[in-house]
């Protein structure tokens, strides 16, 4: 049985490099990336303006003071906690990439300022490499090493929101229907299946090691107690993101804390596909749209003070820290790292490591 299955798997990765090469060539990713986020900025456009036409300023902003001090705390400490964890997807890719001689405090640095600035200007892949080549040049990373950690550190983000989305949704698939206005069925049917992805994935990756790249650049994928554990990490960071959120949402009508994190998790990917700074406006149309039953200016001010909690306040710390740091190296008379173009970070090739040619990069 295992020739059988070696050779099906063998023309299931064919398949897959032959569409990656066509999207990659024919198409262009770049191309693909404009017209989607042109698409879903122009449909949240349309769909925000007809909610906050008729708003009420003054309702907002008595929602505002009239919040919960206790709300407030507890999702400041959620947000911190989420950050927290996103320190671990720099960790992990540092150690999956074999760099164990940099200190966890320079992931957490690299990590904390690349996602706050990622977050709030926007194009996350390339002003969050930025960030992370200007703090990992010190430790001698250089910038192919800079585009395995950022694919490692996307791998543990897509893995991590893939797993919750389909538990979530195969939960509670009404939470997706509020905002793609698909049918129940369909939604919990998409959930198990994205779930069977993950787990013959998981099964995958366990058999034996598996390398991805392109041209230039290539990383072994964690093994499969591995992968785990970054499923893990990705879940413990979108909780606690999702947590701080329900905080600050209205009391009434009461709604679980599945949905919210459902229709959480949904709305920040829209955002994220968008490549608008801190999906500033699909996020926030996302969340109205599918939180239809409560009061818009309660859920507004609900919004704003999030936005305010997970996107000014640590992008205000990370400036303060890149800056600090910055003004440290001058005084020690550290030069700059020389200017690099970070590698595309998506893989093309799929392979096994005794078919790897010397100028391709192959997934074994």
């Amino acid at each position: 049985m295992e020739p059988k299955s070696t050779e099906r798997e063998r023309k299931v990765i064919e398949t897959l490099n032959a569409a990656a090469r066509f999207c990659d060539q024919k198409i262009g990713w770049n191309r693909i990336g404009f017209f989607l986020s042109a698409a879903i900025i122009a449909i949240a456009g349309v769909a925000l303006y007809r909610i906050l036409r008729n708003i009420d300023v003054r309702e907002v902003v008595e929602a505002l003071v009239t919040t919960n001090p206790r709300h407030i705390a507890l999702a400041a400490l959620f947000v911190g906690a989420g950050y927290f964890t996103l320190t671990f997807y720099d960790l992990f890719a540092l150690r999956t990439i074999g760099r164990t001689d940099v200190p966890y405090w320079v992931a957490a640095v690299a990590g904390f300022t690349s996602y706050s600035v990622g977050h709030n200007v926007g194009a996350s892949v390339l002003t969050g490499g930025a960030v992370r080549y200007r703090v990992y040049s010190a430790w001698g990373l250089n910038a192919i090493d800079v585009a395995k950690i950022c694919f490692v550190a996307g791998l543990t983000f897509w893995l991590g929101n893939a797993t919750v989305l389909g538990l979530g949704i195969a939960y509670e698939p009404l939470a997706a229907s509020a905002i793609n206005r698909l049918p129940a069925w369909f939604n919990r049917g998409a959930a198990i299946a994205v779930l069977i992805v993950l787990t013959l994935y998981v099964i995958w990756v366990w058999r034996r090691p598996r390398v991805v790249g392109r041209s230039g650049w290539s990383v072994t994928l964690p093994g499969g107690p591995l992968t785990l554990l970054q499923i893990g990490i990705g879940i413990i960071d979108l909780a606690c993101c999702a947590l701080a959120m329900y905080m600050l949402v209205p009391d009434e009508p009461n709604i679980g804390f599945v949905t919210v994190a459902v229709i959480f998790v949904a709305a920040t990917l829209l955002g994220f596909a968008s490549h608008a700074p801190g999906g500033l406006g699909v996020f926030d149309a996302a969340m109205m749209v599918a939180f239809w039953q409560f009061d818009k200016e309660d859920l507004l001010a609900g919004l704003l003070l999030f936005r305010l909690l997970y996107y000014i306040v640590p992008f205000a710390l990370s400036l303060l820290i890149l800056g600090g740091r910055e003004l440290v190296l001058a005084m020690r008379g550290t030069p700059p790292p020389p200017v690099a173009t970070v590698p595309s970070i998506a893989p093309t090739e799929i392979a096994t490591p005794t078919d790897a040619p010397a100028e391709k990069t192959e997934v074994r």
